[in-house]
């Protein structure tokens, strides 16, 4: 956890006065980006980090060296325990930031504290259940410190295979991991809950030297992004609903123009047709789609199917359209 390297990373500070990142890599057993992100977060949260060009430069705190953590203002204080409190989860964490309580000066405390609590975080989304991590993940992570090559049954699209690969890092992205990692094949990006059968081998590797974790995510997520928006459509939906919409497609939303008649004109993004159709389908007539015919052609199919099959006896498909059931339609959409 980042909560847990923040506090050992300020801790190291102070016994050791002025630091490098590279020894504060060494340190706590990560790279030496993930170092200098780690000192520029707590430099940004307000805690008196500073670096020092040249030769025999490095970071330190303000005042110097200290054994406790009485050269934090109330104000720099409260800001750390902002930023490592909601982050604590786990036990070793949050022991630690009791360690860190205990240092601060008295008057301090009773504010960090409650900083320390003032946030706190939810994973599960509204209606969903909270999300479990997958018990690879701390394997995983041990790997990756250890630089130890592990080996593994990978479920893809086609059938499981085992594999072997090098672990670089593990990623958590709106609670679903990922392992960034290198493989024979060049650097591969696995979901964790795909993978089974984890096992960490005696096989020590070295990290290729010029690894930039973030860098390297900011990759895949760019890969993954373009895949999700291969096909885009234009909308014509009551601007009071674009909020929807961007809940729906998140980044691949965008409004080009507000209309006259108070309705916003939408560009939206997707895999394929189908998956636009199909988020698409339950709006009605609140959402009128102007291009591709792809998708105009895949909600006549999802509607001629819907019809079909919930069409009651005697009735006529279509009867009772038009505008006067316009408002009805769009009272069905959310409103928040």
């Amino acid at each position: 956890m980042r909560a847990d390297r923040l506090v050992a990373t300020l801790l190291f500070m102070q016994t050791r006065g002025r630091v490098t990142a590279a020894e504060v890599a060494a340190e706590l057993e990560v790279s030496v980006a993930t170092a200098r992100r780690d000192l520029e977060a707590l430099s940004a949260a307000g805690v008196p980090v500073c670096p020092q060009p040249g030769r025999h430069g490095g970071w330190s705190l303000v005042g110097g060296a200290r054994t406790d953590l009485s050269g934090l203002s109330a104000a720099e204080a409260r800001a750390l325990f902002l930023l490592t409190g909601p982050a604590a989860v786990s036990g070793t964490a949050r022991t630690a930031l009791r360690k860190l309580l205990r240092a601060l000066p008295a008057p301090f405390r009773a504010d960090a504290e409650a900083a320390a609590g003032a946030t706190l975080i939810d994973p599960a989304g509204w209606g969903e259940r909270a999300p479990e991590t997958p018990e690879a993940v701390a394997l995983l992570q041990e790997a990756v410190v250890a630089r130890r090559r592990i080996r593994f049954v990978y479920r893809g699209r086609g059938e499981d295979a085992e594999r072997v690969a090098e672990p670089w890092g593990v990623i958590d992205k709106s609670d679903i991991h990922y392992l960034v990692a290198g493989t024979v094949n060049g650097r591969r990006t696995f979901r964790v809950d795909r993978m089974s059968r984890v096992v960490v081998t005696g096989e020590t590797f070295e990290r290729p030297a010029d690894l930039d974790l973030d860098a390297a995510w900011d990759e895949v997520v760019g890969e993954v992004e373009r895949m999700r928006s291969r096909t885009s459509a234009t909308l014509l939906v009551d601007r009071r609903f674009v909020w929807v919409l961007r809940d729906h497609f998140g980044r691949h939303c965008e409004v080009a123009e507000i209309l006259a008649d108070g309705r916003a004109r939408v560009r939206v993004g997707a895999p394929e047709p189908r998956d636009i159709a199909r988020t698409l389908a339950g709006w009605g007539a609140a959402v009128e789609v102007l291009d591709p015919p792809a998708v105009r052609a895949e909600l006549a199919r999802i509607g001629a199917e819907l019809a079909g099959l919930y069409r009651q006896p005697g009735s006529a498909c279509g009867s009772g359209g038009g505008s006067q059931d316009r408002p009805a339609r769009e009272e069905a959409v959310p409103d928040g």
